[in-house]
């Protein structure tokens, strides 16, 4: 299965106007949720505050890495710096399940003794932050589709709008039936949300990181195809990964037959054509292998062992 690469395309600089916007308005509003928040006694309005805050500070962190990303290979990064996007969306989920967990102990500590809650307060504030939390989203929306790192901020403000909505109701509850409780119910409720969120998304950066073979990638295929190729007898010591989100990288080693070792060059290309044509992977490294000389006993997958047979290689 081809690699997809049809993302929508944002200039950089657009981009990161969209970001900085969204950072100045998160900002504020968090200032405003926290002081409301302690103001009216509502745990829900302060639930909202720090979620609000985790979505500042991922703002940062992203508008950072974006131009930390785009940065050239040296000597320090030979791979570039593009794989720092992935790192910050790791960090953005991993807040989020910190606050989760964090809001989940104070609601329910909240629900046994439910304190005084100003109602129109919560309303007022809510209201505003959900204003504020739909601008976000609608800012990072169309960015978000070619980017781990911008798909993770915009979750956050999503599941921001809808937590807001969710302080609205339970604000409206407490001014028209006094029912307390709502407001560390409803804290809860966005807790369970924000950890839904996080651990459902957080799986891709993690694999990314730990050098996954691409999820959207047939392997066995991959495979199937180098070994069918004219000339090539078989591969092993496969590696198969994402040197960035939408890159994907290969390096193996290959067996050539008599007649491939003879027009390696040719084989070479023939192969590394087929690979980006088929699967989109533009970055191969290939070592080639005489079928008389080759591996004895070796990996499909992975370095292999120090003792095996080393052949001559090309």
């Amino acid at each position: 299965m081809p690699h997809d690469h049809s993302h929508a395309h944002i200039d950089p600089k657009s981009g990161d106007r969209r970001v900085s916007v969204a950072i100045w308005a998160n900002g504020l509003l968090t200032v405003a949720q926290i002081v409301g928040g302690i103001l009216s006694g509502s745990l829900a309005l302060i639930a909202d505050a720090l979620h609000n805050f985790s979505d500042m500070a991922s703002l940062v962190i992203a508008f950072a890495a974006r131009k930390i990303a785009r940065r050239p290979a040296d000597e320090r990064m030979t791979f570039g710096y593009g794989r720092i996007e992935i790192v910050a969306a790791l960090i953005n989920y991993t807040t989020l399940i910190l606050i989760g967990f964090y809001l989940i102990y104070e609601g329910g500590m909240r629900m046994i003794d439910p304190p005084e809650v100003q109602g129109w307060t919560v309303v007022i504030l809510g209201g505003v932050a959900l204003v504020v939390d739909t601008l976000t989203a609608l800012l990072t929306y169309s960015m978000q589709k070619g980017s781990v790192n911008i798909r993770a901020l915009f979750l956050h403000n999503l599941s921001d709008a809808l937590a807001s909505v969710a302080v609205i109701v339970g604000g409206s509850l407490i001014i028209l039936y006094d029912l307390r409780w709502v407001d560390p119910a409803i804290t809860i409720g966005i807790a369970l949300y924000i950890l839904y969120l996080a651990f459902t998304e957080i799986g891709g950066p993690i694999r990314t990181l730990m050098l996954g073979s691409p999820p959207d990638l047939d392997c066995e295929s991959v495979i199937d195809t180098m070994r069918g190729t004219e000339g090539v007898a078989d591969v092993h010591h496969v590696h198969l990964w994402q040197m960035q989100e939408h890159q994907v990288a290969l390096d193996c080693r290959v067996v050539l037959t008599g007649k491939g070792w003879a027009n390696i060059e040719s084989t070479k290309k023939r192969i590394k054509d087929t690979l980006q044509d088929r699967f989109g992977i533009a970055h191969s490294s290939l070592e080639f292998e005489h079928e008389d000389c080759a591996h004895e006993d070796a990996d499909l997958y992975g370095h292999g062992t120090a003792n095996e047979h080393v052949g001559h290689s090309h």
